[in-house]
Order: C-alpha cells, then structure tokens, then sequence
C-alpha cells in the first residue's frame, strides 16, 4: 500500500453549537489526485483550511508526510502548495512582478523560480498586462503557479475550476495532469464539477454535511455502470451535487 501523504483522524470543527466538518478520516496516497467531492457548504473548504492551519480543529489529529502536524507546522507547510479560495494579489502589478514578490519572501532566486512557475500553466513572462485587468482563467492559473513556486510535494486546490469556461476547465485539467503525472506532485482538489474530476483523479471522496460519506478509487467505478454523477447521487440518499 502506498503511504499516505494525508490523513486524518475523526477531523472535526464547529463554530459555536454548529458543527462544519464531523469526523472525517480523509487518506490521501502519495503521487494521486485526489477529488473532493461536494455542494457548496458541504464542509470542503473549511477542511482544505484545517489542513493548512488557516483555521484550527476543535478535536480530530493530522497527519502529512507520515508526521502529525501539531507541533511540525515549519517543517511541513514549506513542502505544501496550496490555493485557497480566490487568489490574492496586487491588482496594479504583472503577474510576474507578483511572483517575484513571493519568490523573494520565499529566499528564491526570481527570474529562474518565476519562470518555470509561468511555464507551466502557460502563462507569459514578460506580459505588461497588469493583475487587475487579468480574466478569472489567468487569475486561475497565477494562483496555481504561486501554489508551484517552491516546487511542494503536496498540492491543496480549492475549487480551481470554479468559475472558468470550458476552454480554461481544459487547460486547468491539463496543469493538473502534468503535475502529477510528470512531477510525481501529490494533488488534493476539491470540486463540484463531477465531470471534471471524473477526467483527472486516481480516487474522490464525497462530503455532505459536514461528513466524509465515501471514499472511492476512479478505475474500480469505472469497471461498473456506474457513473461519477450516479455514484455521487446514491452515496448522498439521491442528492445532486448542483
């Protein structure tokens, strides 16, 4: 069995009497894209946050990289990339003059880790266009390149897609791909664009309610009649993801 480069134990979070995430033993193995599944509200975001400390658990243990993460947050967060929500930055400079920015409050040599960052996702790096007048696609693919900038193991992506036209769905699925399959990177995005996922990820989880309903490798339902959309709908008592 691979190893997990995540897991968590009975991960739970409530804001006052309310309880947002309930017990959810994620496994997340290493090299895989990982889809996690489920409506807006269902729990995704405030998990991804919990994972990267952007919000502390009430009760519940991580793990990343095989170590807990309470107590080894310096050691890990440098080996994770992450894009949270909408990307953030300045609206009056380039793309490029953002990553510098972040290459340098990382120590990085700029020209050489903003280059390759913009490479991958296709981005040009001398473009005058400033950050404020960029579509969501480009700002899309600037936050993924500022996720890549130290070249992490781990990648958390909250709803990457969101948002985008078929033709930027296509390019981000085609980053992703790239990622894993040729950098070896290990992936966790969450959606709720079952379409999409079905194309690019080893396995998906499926939240509702706060609650980590299922766990399921893509090529086991794929030898069935089942489709992701189908499965999706049986796991949530017949629920749509919309």
């Amino acid at each position: 069995m691979k190893e997990f480069v995540i897991e968590t134990r009975k991960l739970t979070k409530c804001y006052g009497e309310q309880t947002v995430v309930k017990e959810v033993d994620l496994h997340v193995r290493k090299g895989e894209i990982y889809g996690l599944l489920g409506r807006n509200g269902a729990g995704k975001t405030t998990l991804m946050k919990m994972l990267l400390g952007l919000t502390p658990e009430t009760s519940g243990e991580v793990e990343v990289f095989g170590r807990k993460l309470r107590g080894q947050e310096k050691q890990i967060y440098p080996q994770i990339g992450a894009m949270i929500e909408a990307p953030g930055f300045y609206p009056n400079l380039t793309g490029t003059e953002n990553l510098e920015i972040f290459a340098r409050l990382r120590g990085m040599k700029r020209e050489q880790t903003v280059k390759r960052a913009l490479a991958v996702v296709g981005l040009p790096y001398r473009d005058k266009k400033l950050f404020g007048n960029y579509s969501l696609g480009m700002k899309q693919r600037l936050g993924i390149a500022n996720a890549i900038l130290h070249d992490p193991k781990l990648l958390i992506l909250d709803e990457p897609m969101n948002g985008l036209d078929p033709i930027g769905i296509a390019e981000m699925r085609g980053f992703l791909v790239k990622l894993s399959r040729e950098q070896g990177k290990t992936i966790l995005i969450s959606s709720h664009i079952l379409s999409e996922i079905e194309l690019v990820a080893d396995r998906v989880g499926i939240m509702d309610h706060g609650a980590l309903l299922a766990q399921k490798n893509m090529k086991e339902l794929k030898k069935g009649e089942e489709t992701l959309e189908t499965y999706f709908r049986n796991v949530t008592g017949g629920v749509g993801i919309a």
